[in-house]
């Protein structure tokens, strides 16, 4: 599917600033949506909207249909008469005017939990008529798979968060008896789950609106794999690798690459994906319906894994003595395109890219990436110079993974300063915004860079390193930083080149 020629800024609502120790879908979301679309961007592109798992990473989530609850706007619930003003205070470690804030992940999760307890309290015994209707309406709408996950976190809770395979075997196995007992002695804090999602949910439906009417777009992110601790393998486990007590027997990595020499070890069960086919995959045809109630655009990661994945045996170490094995391929995107039509999906086909996942991604018109930092390491037939883009990819200064154009531009070799400079006749002063002016430029019909690269941040700023399991997600920015000239560049490039 070809997209309208468009550009966009790729930040995650956690960076955005706020008073509560991360950023949310109060206020401040609100008006990035206005900068953006003052700065004439398209497109907001997010990072995975679901909770943080090991980490504090987005991509390793306790489900894959249930939304981060640390995103939910605690001004909200004190408009609903769920919370008090005092409230809303911020505790020490939370309130900070500095330019480079980062997330303190030990002090905002108890504090936003804390509240959020308060206000279900709240709910469940002062719940208007309205309210209480809507909650209805909500949950039957969600309920496919809102039972299972209010479920599974309360009895993640009351378990020490272990690994589910370590439950009681008559909870690990799902027996229907001890399932009923579990739900009537953890009601309280299954009703708590709930009302967190159905807060998450309208939350984000109002702000899309807003986004949309202002002419945005958004552009989320799925991951192809989920996390073993999560609610759906425990609900699903025929369709994952798993042996007869639950754990799994194979998991998820790339081989040694760019970021790992090693390679990457995610740890992620694998799917069983003959039991998908049987009946017609129906639980990734439910996941990607999902997540298009969500938002406009699916960015899927490691597309390549559909064409061919990584097997590493769950007892190794790390990601070296695995092997390649066929993935579902056209089946799947098949019984997806049979259930919802054509969809506006973008294929991460970044890594080993070999001509079968090439072949399954034009397939099906699904436009791919291209990252103009690793533009610059090889000669003219590179595929991420931009001269060889092609209008159905979406192409990046960086992404999530990547350091930021600065932090990249400072530790860049002699060979890649000389090609870069050279390409993009520069003497390299400036390079965030003169890649960004080299993205805007390409033919790709879309063209997306990270709020950090606008800002021409240093590595400081970078959001994750692959491979790395701690100290990451938790870059902020402040409203200080971006100024009127920023989205008057962004507007001007965009009339310059038809975005």
């Amino acid at each position: 599917m070809r997209f309208p020629r468009a550009s966009g800024v790729l930040l995650h609502p956690t960076s955005l600033p706020g008073p509560h120790g991360s950023g949310d879908f109060g206020p401040e979301a609100y008006h990035f949506v206005d900068w953006l679309a003052a700065a004439g961007q398209k497109l907001w592109q997010l990072l995975p909207l679901a909770g943080i798992g090991p980490g504090n990473s987005p991509y390793m989530s306790n489900s894959a249909f249930a939304g981060n609850v640390l995103l939910v706007d605690l001004a909200e619930l004190h408009q609903q008469g769920w919370l008090d003003a005092a409230d809303l205070v911020p505790a020490p470690g939370l309130a900070t005017e500095a330019a480079e804030t980062k997330i303190d992940f030990s002090v905002m999760y108890p504090f936003r939990m804390e509240r959020l307890a308060k206000a279900a309290a709240r709910f469940a015994a002062q719940g208007t008529p309205a309210q209480r209707e809507d909650f209805a309406r909500f949950h039957a709408e969600q309920a496919s798979w809102l039972d299972d996950y209010a479920l599974f976190m309360s009895l993640c809770e009351a378990c020490g968060w272990q690994d589910w395979c370590l439950w009681a075997p008559a909870l690990a196995r799902r027996d229907p008896a001890a399932l009923a007992q579990a739900r009537a002695q953890h009601a309280e804090r299954i009703a708590f789950w709930q009302f967190c999602q159905w807060r998450f949910y309208r939350q984000w439906a109002a702000l899309k609106a807003y986004a949309n009417g202002k002419g945005v777009q958004i552009i989320g992110d799925t991951p192809i794999f989920i996390a073993y601790l999560s609610a759906e393998v425990w609900a699903n486990q025929h369709l994952f690798e798993l042996d007869n007590a639950g754990r799994p027997t194979v998991v998820a990595g790339v081989p040694p690459d760019f970021f790992a020499a090693t390679g990457q070890r995610w740890g992620n069960p694998l799917y069983r994906w003959s039991e998908h086919a049987k009946d017609g995959y129906a639980w990734w045809v439910e996941r990607v319906r999902r997540t298009f109630e969500l938002v406009d655009i699916v960015r899927i990661d490691h597309f390549r894994g559909f064409a061919g994945y990584w097997e590493i045996p769950a007892s190794e170490p790390t990601a070296m003595n695995g092997r390649w094995l066929p993935g579902p391929g056209e089946a799947l995107f098949k019984a997806i395109a049979k259930a919802l039509g054509p969809m506006p999906i973008i294929a991460e086909d970044l890594g080993v890219i070999t001509p079968d996942v090439d072949a399954l991604r034009k397939k099906f018109g699904l436009p791919g990436m291209r990252i103009l930092q690793f533009a610059f390491n090889g000669d003219a037939t590179d595929r991420f110079l931009p001269h060889n883009h092609e209008p159905d990819t979406v192409v990046y200064t960086g992404t999530h993974d990547n350091d930021t154009i600065a932090g990249w531009w400072a530790t860049a070799s002699d060979r890649e300063r000389h090609y870069a400079r050279g390409y993009l006749n520069t003497d390299g002063h400036d390079m965030p915004w003169t890649m960004i002016r080299a993205a805007m430029a390409s033919v790709a019909d879309t063209c997306v860079h990270p709020l950090q690269d606008v800002l021409a941040l240093p590595t400081e700023a970078r959001m994750n390193f692959p491979g790395q399991e701690s100290g990451w997600w938790g870059w902020r920015f402040q409203w200080s930083q971006l100024q009127p000239w920023h989205a008057q560049r962004l507007a001007e490039l965009g009339r310059l080149y038809g975005r």
